[in-house]
């Protein structure tokens, strides 16, 4: 009973806390209730001295600005949308990084939504966003409903499909070509002489249109025999190690290409426990290059996608696209950040 009352006089204390104001700052800081706007939106408007007042005082206040009033009467809220498969994979953390640092440095803040490789939750995310009148978005890949492309069409602000290419963007494209290089990949391996091939990939559209170039290319030069094993996004080392098992099962390739660095891994950890000494016995390719790809043993042969660059380059098309003074117009709408093929000792 007694910890009862404590927690109905905590509600009670909590009930007869006011809502802080503008005004409210203003009063502490003794300055207009103007300058404290200023000094929150538009601080180069503002003294040094005046500002570390204001937000002194909006620390002492508790003060939260009312991003959306201010939005709602300049029609920019300063948000950006990022829409991504997952963050259960590193692959797209350094794009995420490099896009968050040029907006954060422009004052721009961003919401990050979660796909989960699905286009219709893409979709429900792209009507839910909208309704807070980001002024762009992010996506991640170029595999949308008709309803997702017609949405952002409308709704007339700057988009970017980043991580892939296409002839026929929403707005700007900003990434590489997954069929290329599934292409180029299997004519560097087959190069190096490799014959006997397996690919290990999760079910994102984009892995699998690498997949099945990679195939493709590989038909060509008259090698057919290709077992293809698919496991469920997103990828980890679980899924990897359980990809490799299907894959051995059906005798030991030369080797295992997957998609991603993660798969790989996880390839490399069932080889081991199998006792398969590689490259010698078994071979491993992977996508991403990773910041552990170059440390596991052995170090894991891969493709690099430059990320960060994605990141960095959506960061300044979506700010020439927001700048009064050109309107973004010297910026391409299709930018190709190409790849590059690394060769360790994994394969």
């Amino acid at each position: 009973m007694e910890h009862i009352d404590e927690c109905k006089q905590g509600d009670a204390i909590g009930a007869r806390v006011e809502s802080v104001t503008l005004i409210d700052v203003a009063r502490v800081a003794g300055v207009a209730p103007m300058t404290v706007s200023r000094a929150l939106h538009r601080p180069e408007l503002v003294r040094s001295a005046t500002q570390k007042k204001v937000l002194d005082a909006v620390r002492a206040t508790g003060y939260v600005p009312n991003m959306l009033a201010g939005a709602l009467a300049s029609s920019k809220s300063s948000l950006v949308a990022v829409l991504l498969p997952t963050i259960a994979s590193s692959v797209f953390a350094d794009t995420v990084q490099a896009l968050m640092d040029g907006l954060t440095a422009a004052r721009y803040q961003t919401l990050l939504g979660l796909t989960g490789y699905s286009p219709q939750r893409e979709e429900e995310l792209v009507e839910a966003i909208l309704g807070r009148r980001p002024d762009g978005v992010v996506l991640a890949g170029t595999d949308h409903t008709n309803a997702t492309v017609e949405r952002l069409t409308r709704a007339k602000i700057p988009v970017v499909e980043i991580w892939d290419l296409t002839d026929t963007p929403i707005d700007i494209v900003i990434g590489f070509s997954h069929e290329k290089l599934g292409e180029e990949l299997a004519r560097h391996l087959i190069k190096k002489g490799y014959r006997r091939f397996s690919v290990l990939s999760v079910d994102d559209p984009r892995a699998l249109r690498r997949a099945n170039s990679f195939i493709h290319e590989l038909q060509r030069h008259d090698i057919d025999n290709v077992r293809f094993v698919i496991r469920h996004a997103p990828a980890t080392l679980q899924v990897g190690r359980e990809g490799a098992s299907a894959i051995l099962e059906g005798g030991a390739p030369e080797i295992v290409v997957c998609s991603s660095d993660t798969l790989a891994q996880g390839v490399l950890a069932q080889a081991a426990s199998r006792g398969l000494k590689v490259p010698q016995d078994l071979a491993v390719m992977g996508f991403g290059d990773l910041s552990t790809a170059a440390h596991v043993y052995p170090a894991l042969s891969t493709v690099r996608v430059d990320g960060a660059a994605i990141g960095a380059c959506t960061a300044q098309a979506l700010l020439e696209r927001f700048s009064r003074d050109n309107q973004g117009k010297n910026y391409p709408v299709r930018l190709d950040t190409g790849f590059a093929i690394i060769d360790r000792d994994s394969a």
